[in-house]
């Protein structure tokens, strides 16, 4: 079998992670496909802790390319500190990440908007990491989220943010306004500064697989 899916049943903590991280050595590609930064996988080699949120596990092999696919929620403050903190161990992820431009961007309006939402509820709060994933997906399904590569075009990024802040007020803290210039230009210096891991996934997958080659796709 060429290729091979890690799915869990919802349930959360279902020891997916230690799956992928025995099952790496024999793919050429691990790829993520869905979840934000809310996920969590500690890989303790030789002494070594690995702690990785957004990157697949496969990173930690050294022969091994990993892609993170458009059906992951990508915080980019997250990801950048991920790969900064791979690097101080000795993991280089550079020409061995591939992220897809089409990923969707989890931004700042996002975890204000999921942290009022358990204020609000009190007692009957869900208890979400309000790392803002949820917001994001919701923007995702609604066609109105930001993806990488509108990081790219400043018209279209400036209207989606404007546009997105003033639908969500009446979700956003009152005491604490959000200044929509201030979260593009954030994000928008983001994204030129990891600009070397987004392309188009799909095509390297495809790619891949055309060479015959094996992906393991890993879930949050």
């Amino acid at each position: 079998m060429a290729n091979v899916i890690v799915v869990g049943a919802q349930w959360g903590d279902e020891g997916k992670g230690k799956i992928v991280d025995l099952l790496t050595p024999h793919f050429d590609v691990v790829a993520r496909y869905q979840g934000g930064h809310n996920a969590g996988h500690t890989v303790i080699i030789r002494g070594t802790k690995y702690v990785l949120h957004l990157i697949p596990s496969g990173i930690l092999h050294p022969e091994k390319v990993c892609v993170i696919g458009n059906g992951v929620v990508i915080d980019l403050t997250a990801l950048k500190r991920e790969i900064s903190d791979l690097q101080a161990l000795g993991i280089s992820c550079k020409g061995r990440l591939f992220i897809s431009n089409r990923a969707h961007v989890i931004l700042d309006y996002h975890r204000s908007i999921e942290q009022a939402d358990e204020k609000r509820r009190g007692s009957e709060r869900i208890g979400t990491t309000n790392r803002g994933i949820g917001p994001a997906y919701e923007d995702k399904m609604g066609r109105r989220g930001v993806r990488i590569c509108d990081l790219r075009n400043p018209q279209v990024l400036s209207r989606l943010i404007h546009e997105n802040l003033r639908q969500k007020q009446s979700l956003l803290p009152a005491d604490e306004p959000l200044d929509p210039d201030l979260v593009l230009e954030q994000n928008v210096a983001l994204s030129e500064e990891l600009s070397e891991y987004f392309l188009d996934a799909a095509e390297v997958l495809n790619r891949t697989m055309d060479e015959g080659k094996s992906v393991l796709f890993e879930g949050a």
